[in-house]
């Protein structure tokens, strides 16, 4: 039908302007018809497609699709529906202009206050003072011999304001620079972002951004849906809406009851099919986007609801399409119900961080603060010294009369002063340091995109440097996630490798193909290899792969079973989910009767079981104590080899009277069971080797999965995160919930505190599992440092706890769209090892900024004291305003670029986490500023007042207003120059380390920046003349400087030997914000988070210096741009989905078994899954449990006296619950709470 259909369309090419309608004639259906369409829920959406298109059949009909092939690829009706119904894109918000950045730069105060006394400064000096005879006002204009050097007044002015245009200049372009680059990743994440659709009948994945209505699209567990669209065949279908209705509740959906799904909503559950009919600007995400602002597109769509003509809508289409394709926005719908709720609210929520500064950012913005304040205060006890001192001078000591010819004079004076306390306050604030992180940090994320690290957050790559603790997953993290089936038990004997089929009955064999074929996700396949001779491809859940690789290893062809029993054929399916921990699949028989298969972690199956298939193919009972005997007889020992149990099994129903279906506990029970197979998911050969590593760092490893626990100790201890004679925890999830919460069932911070520093391995444990872990040791008190945890998911349902982390890691291949949404950085390889990389990168941007913070402290701290002192014994700074703001330069922006893109060094990873409270400026670095400080004074002072006799010439100092350039002064300004040059080689290492030219070669831009800044140097002050206020020095005079520059290397080493230890006089700076300063992070909703900056900034103090609003501004670009360019909406996190419009899911978090968000199919699908306590106590009813999975709460009785007796002789694997614990004190009988203890060698 489809084809038929789609061939009869002939393409009629759109004339500009052409009325939308004239086009949309060829489909039976119009854009306002189906915008209007997708308005509708529920039963009345019901109603209105039986009343416009009889059923889904029938809109498919009008949108010339069939349902089940899908379109065809004919370009040309893609072309046509991309006209007619619109592109599934979001044209984005404009970015800045290079000249907005550049008037941006321009607001920046201490630069205004630089501008203005540059203008006074140059309007003054082509002021005359009438009748030429200027003795009269003091010796204020003595010294100009020559008319050339008076013309040169305005020279000063000029250059000033040349200098602040490079700094504006360079800021713009820095700012312009980055938006640029996050554009790119943003663009790079949108182009990563697929969706399987239907066309000619087969299944491709295309990017989002090329559906179209009437594409039939596969949706599935874990999909963030990218258009909206009506569901034409579903399986359990349940959908998160929260992020457009608000509503938490998952919303079921099906053909006869609710089959309208919208786009930015997620899948919870289940999977189906649907046919796209609004996509883009039409879609519901996208018209609420479009009320939020999304530019010109506003405008176009009032004057479309106004029902003028299709066309605006078209035009848009077109502008999106001029615009850069790649980049789409994201957006965070309001979540009003029915649009009840106030938009300002909701806007306002929009734009509360969820997490807690960066801390990096808190120690950096208290410590900007604080210079500032104390720049600030320089300057103006500067200024008034250098005033009063000429006031003083020249009205009282020479007792002149104020003349008002000679007030231009005079003003001109005073306007010296000022750009001299200015000049003090712009080299005192240390406006580089934003600047530095800024480099660093982009730096960084380019270079971690080559280790596999996609950074969504740019402080997530600082934070990791900090981390203390890291929870990883451990399917596909810490093993390959290539899933094989190496054991299996079937027909009463235990294979401990895959047997020919011949040792198999036919009859067990044909139910074995058939369960696991029909009973999986047809997405799931097994191709050819790529490469002649590699493995064959898994494509789809791995768990389900392996089974299929086990049907063609019994020489038995999966698809064959499939073709004959197609996916709409199935009766009905039970998906997968982390309650349930199986699947299963209803099929009707040619005889009406029914078939259910099963599949799923074997020991809750097995529960469900009530015979099994013999050696010959009939089934016998299944009792209980044939259960406890296969527990210990076939599961333990394979979950001791490190393998996933899954169970398989089938039940027939009789179709009189028809079952009731929604009763699943009932139809889900008296199982036969065909087989256990025994699947190995072999652990990543560079893992050990990585947990090592972390281990050596400080950083604890955990594992936290839903697998059997035995498996998950057998994995634990291959990988290194349990050591044998290490005192360490591994229980299961409902045993942690046990020993966490009170009677009330409430979890207590205090029980946490007593199992997480031990826990190593939690298995059995369900997402809210793992969230309260992550919280628990987030908020714990315990440690003098706060924990900084970082989490590994890959599930829909870890998005609370990646969200909760600090720093959320999620799997870009394995990961579903939720998960990665909640990360902070998504892995693109799934390896752990990345992981490490990423700590290493943290801690490296960490020591950058310090090592900065070191160089650029010193030079504060001598400019500052140089022009103070300077200033107020000889009326003039030494160091001249332009010379300055060159040294400003060298220190800023030279300096950050050459200390902030060190490459990261092994030695990184050898010493433990600073801390959230550590200090930036460490007592080490406070030796070296000061030390250095201390060198650089005494030389300058030197040079200051005795210069002109050691070199034998004219004194620069007490040089009247415009006197020409002094060799002595330039001497002191190529000297301190020259120092800061070689002390930037002493600020590469930062701990005390004595060889600073260490990798100085490995890092090319290092070399080049000090080798041009030198470069340049030799320039100003040969040629630099007036506006640099320099004079060329001779071959011996620069011998010198370089002399006193190398001495500063000499003087380091001197300082490097003094040991630190010995000098408790020394402070450090720059701790962490104080707890009182921090907001807390689980702010609520509507209450706006107030960030320290702008907190100090109300205090109207620090209005003057630039540091701090540079730092906020920076600090917004690197927040990659969220808030400053998208006011009122969702801050851009670069989500890895359709437009990144959608909001967060709205994650659910409680303890009652059903609302548990579902598990990743990528991990489960079968047996591993994380068990929920409530849940697990729900079965304690049927019949007694194996002896792994007794409630924990009872001592252990004599059920099995002998076996609880002999455990330390016959080592048993299975030490997970109470009853299993190894007793060394106190007989087996004796009840009594069990020491937590977990003895490893009981498994090994």
């Amino acid at each position: 039908m489809g084809d038929m259909a789609n061939s009869s369309v002939d393409f009629h090419p759109k004339k500009p302007g052409m009325d939308g309608k004239a086009c949309a004639e060829d489909f039976e259906v119009s854009l306002e018809e189906l915008r209007a369409l997708m308005e509708f829920r529920g039963a009345e959406a019901l109603q209105k497609i039986q009343e416009s298109y009889g059923d889904t059949e029938g809109l498919c009909h009008r949108l010339k699709t069939s349902p089940t092939d899908g379109l065809s690829d004919d370009p040309a009706d893609l072309e046509k529906r991309w006209q007619v119904f619109g592109q599934n894109f979001i044209p984005p918000k404009k970015p800045k202009t290079f000249l907005q950045l550049v008037w941006e730069a321009l607001q920046d105060v201490t630069l205004i206050i630089l501008e203005i006394a540059a203008i006074i400064s140059l309007g003054l000096s082509f002021y005359q003072p009438p009748g030429g005879d200027s003795e009269v006002c003091g010796n204020v204009s003595g010294g100009m011999e020559d008319e050339g050097e008076a013309e040169a007044g305005w020279i000063e002015g000029a250059a000033i304001l040349l200098s602040v245009l490079c700094v504006v200049v360079v800021t713009a372009f820095n700012d312009w620079s980055k938006e640029k680059q996050f554009r790119g990743l943003q663009s790079r994440i949108e182009q990563e972002q697929r969706f399987a659709v239907v066309r000619n009948g087969t299944v491709l994945q295309i990017p989002v951004a090329e559906m179209v209505v009437g594409d039939v699209a596969q949706v599935k567990y874990g999909d963030l849906l990218p258009a909206d669209g009506v569901l034409i065949q579903g399986n359990d279908l349940k959908i998160d809406e929260s992020s457009l209705t608000g509503e938490s509740d998952h919303v079921r959906k099906a053909i006869d009851r609710d089959p309208m799904l919208l786009s930015g909503t997620h899948v919870m559950e289940g999977s189906g099919k649907m046919v796209v009919t609004a996509v883009g600007i039409n879609s519901q995400t996208g018209i609420i986007f479009t009320l939020l602002g999304a530019g010109d597109v506003e405008e176009e769509k009032k004057e479309n609801k106004k029902g003028k003509q299709d066309g605006t809508l078209e035009n848009n289409q077109n502008k999106a399409k001029k615009q850069d394709e790649a980049v789409a926005m994201e957006m965070q719908p309001l979540k009003s119900a029915e649009g009840g709720e106030v938009e300002e609210r909701e806007k306002k929520k929009a734009s509360v961080p969820k997490k807690e500064k960066s801390v990096l950012q808190g120690k950096l913005t208290k410590l900007a603060v604080q210079i500032g304040k104390a720049g600030l205060v320089m300057s103006a006890i500067t200024v008034i010294i250098l005033m009063l001192y000429f006031v003083i001078e020249t009205f009282v000591v020479q007792d002149r009369p104020w003349l008002t010819e000679c007030t231009p004079i005079y003003v001109q004076y005073f306007v010296k002063f000022f750009i001299i306390g200015v000049t003090v306050l712009v080299v005192a604030v240390p406006e580089g340091l934003p600047l530095a992180v800024t480099i660093s940090l982009a730096y960084s994320v380019k270079k971690m995109m080559k280790d596999n690290n996609l950074v969504r957050h740019l402080d997530a790559c600082e934070t990791m440097g900090n981390a203390t603790a890291i929870c990883s997953d451990k399917t596909g993290t810490l093993t390959t996630n290539r899933m094989t089936a190496v054991q299996i038990y079937i027909g009463d004997q235990h294979f401990h490798e895959i047997p020919t089929p011949q040792h198999i009955s036919h009859h067990a064999l044909e139910l074995l193909t058939t369960a696991i074929s029909l009973n999986s996700a047809y997405t799931s396949k097994i191709l050819a290899a790529d490469k002649e001779g590699g493995l064959p491809k898994q494509v789809g859940n791995k768990t389900e792969c392996a089974l299929l690789g086990l049907v063609l290893d019994l020489k038995r062809d999966y698809q064959c079973v499939r073709e004959q029993i197609p996916e709409e054929k199935l009766y009905k399916v039970y998906t997968f989910n982390s309650v349930r921990k199986s699947m299963s699949t209803v099929v009707q028989l040619p005889d009406r009767s029914f078939r259910i298969y099963s599949k799923g972690a074997s020991e809750i199956l097995l529960k469900k079981c009530s015979s099994v298939l013999s050696r010959d193919g009939g089934a016998h009972p299944f009792r209980p104590r044939d259960r406890d005997e296969m527990v210990k007889k076939v599961i333990e020992p394979m979950a001791c080899d490190g393998l996933r149990t899954i169970c398989v099994a089938y039940r027939d129903l009789t179709a009189d009277p028809l079952p009731e279906w929604d009763n699943e506990a009932d139809i889900i029970n008296n199982l036969t069971c065909i087989a256990v197979v025994g699947i190995e998911d072999p652990v990543r050969p560079e893992v050990p080797e990585a947990i090592r590593k972390c281990q050596r760092a400080g950083i604890t490893v955990r594992m936290v999965t839903g697998d059997n626990i035995n498996t998950a100790r057998a994995i634990a201890a291959k990988c290194g995160i349990i050591q044998a004679g290490d005192d360490f925890l591994c229980m299961e999830g409902k045993d942690f919930n046990r020993r966490i919460r009170n009677e009330k069932g409430e979890v207590e911070q205090e029980r946490i505190d007593k199992i997480w520093p031990k826990l190593r391995v939690l298995a059995r444990s369900s997402p809210t599992d793992k969230h309260t872990l992550v919280k628990g040791i987030i908020d714990s008190t315990i440690c003098e440092q706060r924990q900084v945890v970082a989490v590994t998911g890959d599930g829909t349902n870890d998005g609370p706890a990646l969200k909760k982390a600090d720093v959320g890691f999620a799997m870009g291949i394995a990961g579903t769209d939720v998960a990665k949404e909640a990360s902070d950085i998504i892995l693109t390889d799934d390896n752990f090892t990345s992981i490490v990389k990423a700590v290493m990168w943290g801690r490296n941007v960490y020591d950058s900024i310090s090592k900065f913070l070191q160089f650029q402290l010193t030079v504060n701290v001598v400019a500052v004291i140089v022009a103070f002192t300077g200033a107020c014994i000889t009326q003039d700074s030494p160091l001249k305003a332009v010379q300055m703001l060159w040294v400003n330069l060298i220190m800023d922006t030279f300096a950050s670029l050459a200390l902030a893109t060190e490459p990261p060094t092994e030695a990184l990873l050898l010493r433990k986490p600073y801390g959230r409270n550590n200090p930036l400026i460490s007592r080490t670095m406070m030796k070296n500023i000061l030390g250095h400080g201390v060198y650089q004074l005494i030389i300058i002072f030197t040079l200051l007042f005795v210069g002109e006799r050691i070199f034998d010439i004219d004194s620069g100092r007490d040089a009247p207003l415009h006197a020409p350039p002094s060799e002595h002064y330039t001497i002191i300004f190529n000297t301190f120059v020259l120092m800061q040059l070689f002390n930037e080689i002493n600020a590469r290492k930062i701990h005390g380390e004595r060889n600073v030219f260490d990798g100085i070669f490995s890092n090319p831009i290092f070399c080049t920046i000090v080798l041009g800044t030198f470069a340049i140097q030799i320039a100003i002050v040969q040629f630099g003349g007036k506006p640099f206020s320099c004079s060329p020095l001779n071959v011996e005079q620069w011998l010198w400087c370089l002399f006193v520059g190398v001495g500063e290397l000499l003087w380091g080493q001197l300082i490097s030997s003094v040991p630190t230890s010995q000098l408790k006089c020394l402070k450090e700076a720059g701790h962490g914000p104080a707890p009182d300063d921090i907001m807390d992070e689980d702010l609520a909703e509507d209450e706006e988070e107030i960030d320290h900056a702008e907190r100090e900034l109300r205090r109207g103090q620090i209005l003057w210096f630039r540091g701090l609003n540079r730092i906020q501004t920076q600090i917004r670009v690197v927040k990659a741009f969220r808030s400053s360019l998208y006011d009122g909406m969702e801050k851009p996190e670069s989500r890895s989905s359709i437009h990144d419009f959608q909001a967060h899911p709205e994650f659910i978090i409680t303890d009652s078994g059903h609302s548990i968000p579902l598990i990743d199919e990528t991990d489960v699908d079968d047996e591993s899954e994380r068990s929920n306590h409530n849940h697990v106590r729900v079965h304690l009813r049927h019949g007694p449990l194996p002896a792994s999975s007794l409630p924990p709460q009872r001592p252990p009785r004599s059920r099995y006296p002998t076996r609880q007796q002999s455990l330390p002789v016959t080592l048993n694997c299975n030490n997970n619950a109470a009853e299993s614990r190894v007793y060394l004190t106190r007989p087996a009988h004796v009840p009594g709470p069990p020491s937590p203890m977990h003895s490893f060698e009981t498994c090994l």
